[in-house]
């Protein structure tokens, strides 16, 4: 049988190890697609390309393999940026293939092709660890080899590989690829010294606090040493929103993921020692810049430009894992902590009942209650996908992860992330996934109704309604005293599920948790549609 350059990338995907692929076809692409008919690839079809990087987030997040896009040249390439972003924001393992123009047209010349851009490499270098052009069919196993590899080491991300039509659809010489190895360096550890001079410094802390960010949550067996080394100090910990699930909320050490309320800003600021883990002190989790440390910080990254990118800090270029393992045996031998301090349990109790009581002050029973009622209703150990919409804002601080994986689009901010990344969490988990979007971001990603039907996913898709943009509607009202362009016209969302054959069903705030809990004993995609307006709890 005559092969080509689809089948090489094909083969050398079922070499590392892909078992799903995630996309749209497109002229420049076909020799891809026409070649996983003769692989044991399975393809999820999306309906806009944006979401198709989406959903290779979600199952890379959910599956801890790496996310597979196929992609077709120019208009499809440049949808899928807005996805990447997250994926590189949030440093999830996506590998995107896209196709290119035939090689005599690379390098700028003006040839009329169809989708043809000046430098289509140039628009994905602001959104992935790597790109590549392959210009050779021999050269494809090495060059995905390489990007696997680099999407999975720490910290992680997506990855760019450009293969020309020509490349792709002529016959090659290149034997089967039937191995192939893709080996990932070892996360870094620390420096000895370094790890003794942090452990020095923690063991003398009066009032040490252990801040938990989304590298904790990213960095295999990074919660539990995170977990060991608060113990070890009897520390209370804070989690930042990304960072949530970090620690159980149950813990007696966890002071929750109130990142944006003032007395956790407090709390942070008046550590003598504080050890931040997996975070860059951005806007969230800074309280919009006004965190203000008074004592010293620690920082643990792998990423080396996040190190005193916000603070002046004791910077430790290091895995989270690595690290936190190295420092709770550096630590092993501290000796009981001083008697007149208090202990980390009633610091972190304290933090939470004074957070809860503002809360309770604001007349948010109606948020409160819709978070604790989801929370009820969807099984401990599920994946949930939050898209950028007051629910989730809440749920950044709100939702216990419990055994279940907690994920939002808070890493760069944009919409349409929920109901796309949940399609893919649940192909590659096999479990039933539970997404939430506003009206606003639903119209995001409403196409993959069809691509939720097309997979049979099991997903359940819970859209708050509220008739435009909640939370700019707030912000522009707070700021200016009133809102523009925030209201929408919206679909009718349950006619239009049925118009997809998906079944729906309207809620309110009194039946939506035993509606959702109804769909986690059933096949397939199921909506639940709530009618509400939300608001948002106040940051100070």
């Amino acid at each position: 049988m005559k092969r080509n350059g689809g089948d090489v990338t094909v083969e050398s995907l079922t070499a590392l190890g892909a078992t799903h692929v995630f996309g749209i076809p497109g002229q420049h692409a076909l020799g891809l697609f026409d070649a996983i008919r003769r692989s044991d690839l399975s393809f999820v079809s999306s309906r806009v390309e944006n979401n198709s990087v989406f959903a290779a987030d979600g199952y890379a997040r959910t599956t801890g393999q790496v996310g597979v896009v196929f992609c077709s040249t120019g208009p499809g390439a440049l949808t899928a940026l807005g996805a990447l972003q997250e994926a590189y924001a949030a440093c999830v393992p996506v590998l995107m293939i896209t196709s290119q123009i035939p090689r005599d047209g690379l390098g700028g010349a003006r040839k009329g092709y169809l989708h043809q851009l000046d430098d289509q490499q140039a628009s994905a270098r602001n959104v992935t660890k790597s790109t590549a052009v392959v210009r050779d069919a021999a050269a494809i196993p090495g060059v995905l080899a390489d990007a696997w590899a680099t999407a999975q080491e720490a910290p992680a991300g997506p990855v760019w590989v450009e293969i020309p039509q020509d490349v792709l659809l002529e016959e090659v010489a290149v034997p089967p690829v039937t191995s192939l190895a893709a080996p990932v360096r070892a996360p870094r550890r620390p420096r000895p010294e370094v790890t003794a001079e942090v452990a020095r410094q923690l063991a003398a802390a009066e009032r040490p606090v252990v801040l938990a960010g989304g590298g904790v949550r990213r960095s295999a067996g990074a919660p539990e040493a995170m977990v060991a080394v608060a113990e070890i100090l009897d520390a209370p910990v804070v989690s930042t929103s990304g960072g949530n699930g970090s620690i159980p909320l149950a813990h007696p050490l966890s002071a929750g993921a109130w990142i944006e309320d003032r007395h956790t800003t407090d709390l942070l600021e008046d550590a003598d020692v504080l050890l931040a883990i997996g975070t860059s002190f951005g806007e969230v989790t800074s309280n919009y810049g006004t965190f203000a440390p008074r004592g010293r910080v620690i920082q643990v990254d792998a990423e080396a430009r996040v190190l005193g990118s916000n603070h002046d800090v004791v910077g430790v270029h290091a895995d989270a894992a690595a690290a936190l393992g190295d420092l709770a045996e550096a630590l092993s031998e501290v000796g009981p902590r001083s008697a007149s301090r208090r202990t980390g349990a009633d610091v972190a109790r304290d933090l939470r009942t004074r957070v809860h009581k503002r809360l309770d002050e604001q007349d948010l029973a109606a948020e409160q209650r819709l978070l604790a009622d989801l929370r009820a209703a969807v099984p401990d150990d599920a994946d949930t996908f939050w898209d950028m919409t007051i629910a989730a804002y809440w749920a950044w601080s709100a939702w216990d992860p419990r055994s279940g994986g907690f994920h939002t689009a808070q890493a760069s901010g944009g919409l349409g992330l929920g109901f796309p990344a949940a399609i893919g969490a649940a192909v590659g988990s096999g479990r039933r996934t539970f997404a939430v979007s506003g009206d606003g971001g639903a119209m995001y990603s409403i196409a993959e109704l069809a691509t939720a039907r097309q997979h049979d996913a099991d997903v359940t898709w819970l859209v708050i309604d509220d008739g435009g943009y909640g939370i700019l509607r707030e912000y522009m009202t707070g700021a200016f005293g009133e809102a523009t362009a925030t209201e929408l016209a919206r679909p009718d969302f349950v006619r239009l599920a049925e118009a997809f054959g998906i079944p729906v069903r309207a809620s309110t705030p009194e039946t939506v948790g035993e509606i959702v809990a109804g769909t986690f004993t059933t096949g397939g995609p199921a909506v639940v549609v709530l009618p509400t307006t939300l608001r948002m709890f106040a940051l100070s």
